[in-house]
């Protein structure tokens, strides 16, 4: 059985939803990274990036979010474009797009408006800079399109969506109204039984909502080499 090491966060949530639509038999097992189970030992030898979420099938582990997706639209063959190398490119383009454009632009953007100690000003303006410039290319996308890679629902667009259910946390409460097209995949993916049941799995665990002193000491700490306490300023 599949091992899918999960903390309710965007990126978990991507692998999550895949695994829900193919109903592969899995056991979640729960990191707690605001308690810092990211850092141990055991998850290290894992993924040593100590990150969540990653995933373990038999002799095959698999970090990454996207990677993790890759080999799961492989392993099952579902939620692919056509096999040919215009299709298998586009998806690769927009995937990669994701990875490191919308995942990195929109986690900085919330770091730097929720969490970091000021001064931050130059910061947050870059971020929500970049974490708006690209959100408006998948939503320019998407209405030409009723998906990310045309008329068929692939794993791009459970890419998009693992990101798209913190975007008023990323942006602000102006988000939906700015990015309609977004909103509208967003809305169709949350109604799919698969992305309910994707969402559910938070309620498994107990994870730590608090980000207190002990939770910046293990999210951030970057923090001690710049002499910042724990309380952020």
């Amino acid at each position: 059985m599949l091992q899918f090491f999960y903390h309710p966060s965007p990126n978990p949530a991507k692998v999550a939803l895949f695994l829900e639509e193919t109903e592969l038999p899995y056991q979640m097992v729960p990191i707690d990274t605001r308690k810092g189970e990211q850092h141990t030992d055991a998850f290290k030898a894992i993924n040593p990036n100590a990150k969540t979420p990653a995933l373990v099938d038999g002799d095959a582990v698999i970090f990454d979010s996207n990677a993790i997706l890759m080999y799961l639209a492989e392993k099952t063959g579902r939620f692919l474009p056509d096999d040919t190398p215009v299709a298998r490119g586009e998806m690769y383009s927009w995937l990669m797009f994701v990875a490191t454009g919308i995942g990195p632009y929109s986690g900085q953007a919330v770091h730097f408006k929720h969490f970091a100690p000021e001064p931050k000003a130059y910061a947050v303006n870059r971020y929500n800079f970049e974490a708006w410039r690209h959100w408006g290319i998948v939503d320019e996308r998407l209405a030409k399109r009723r998906y990310m890679l045309g008329d068929r629902y692939t794993l791009v667009d459970m890419a998009i969506w693992g990101w798209a259910r913190v975007a008023p946390f990323v942006l602000g409460e102006t988000a939906w109204e700015k990015l309609p097209n977004v909103k509208r995949l967003f809305d169709e993916i949350n109604a799919r039984p698969a992305a309910q049941r994707a969402e559910a799995l938070k309620t498994q665990h107990v994870f730590k909502s608090e980000m207190d002193d002990a939770a910046r000491k293990v999210m951030f700490p970057q923090n001690a080499q710049l002499g910042i306490g724990t309380s952020g300023n």
